[in-house]
């Protein structure tokens, strides 16, 4: 069991240790509550820390079951084995995209306010979250941080099942989990606390958790 996110981060940076003061490295979180786990990655490797926005896409009737998922810079990932499953029309398909984009643009403008987003290459990127469960807003991350020019990413996840790893090591360059159960059921089963992580304390860790960025460290802006 994991006492906390913060206890989740403590124990994936003692997996990523070698990284500590990587020149060029970032430390990515997938907000809300993966950017907690990224924030305490960064501050024991002494890493910069930043946000990767994404949006699950729900069956509409199932809105916890991930059909897809949407990211910065305009990446959507569909999967569609569950859409044909599920029936979904193209319809349903472009109103749950629509409402989640809503919410994502929200949330740039709230946590990474006015700035372009960074443009990551040469970068090598650890992209933390709390948990894996159907994977797809991770893999929508992964599609925008490529996108943005990261040259290395390392997956940082507290918890997932042991398929996930064999399929994120094909999408990514190195796969860090804490813990990998067989039987996996809900992410928050495998926490002694996992509450919902507010949109304050997200933007709190962005500003507090970085250390001070030099033209080495800090990604160039488009």
């Amino acid at each position: 069991m994991l006492r906390d996110r913060v206890d989740a981060g403590a124990r994936l940076a003692q997996m990523l240790r070698s990284y500590t003061s990587a020149p060029r490295t970032m430390v990515v979180g997938l907000p809300r509550g993966g950017v907690v786990v990224a924030a305490e990655i960064a501050r024991i490797l002494h890493l910069p820390l930043d946000a990767c926005i994404v949006r699950k896409l729900g069956v509409p009737w199932q809105p916890e079951l991930a059909f897809g998922a949407i990211a910065s810079g305009g990446v959507r990932i569909l999967h569609q084995d569950l859409i044909r499953e599920c029936g979904l029309s193209v319809e349903e398909i472009n109103r749950v995209t629509f409402l989640e984009d809503q919410e994502l643009q929200r949330r740039e403008r709230l946590y990474c306010g006015p700035r372009p987003s960074p443009d990551y290459r040469g970068w090598q990127i650890i992209l933390a979250d709390d948990g894996i469960a159907t994977g797809a807003t991770l893999e929508a991350a992964i599609d925008s941080l490529r996108h943005r020019g990261a040259s290395r990413i390392i997956v940082a996840a507290s918890v997932a099942p042991p398929e996930a790893l064999a399929h994120f090591r094909q999408l990514a360059e190195e796969v860090v989990v804490a813990l990998t159960p067989e039987a996996m059921g809900a992410i928050g089963c495998w926490y002694d606390s996992f509450p919902q992580t507010t949109d304050e304390e997200v933007i709190t860790l962005l500003r507090n958790s970085s250390p001070p960025r030099d033209h080495e460290r800090q990604p160039q802006q488009p």
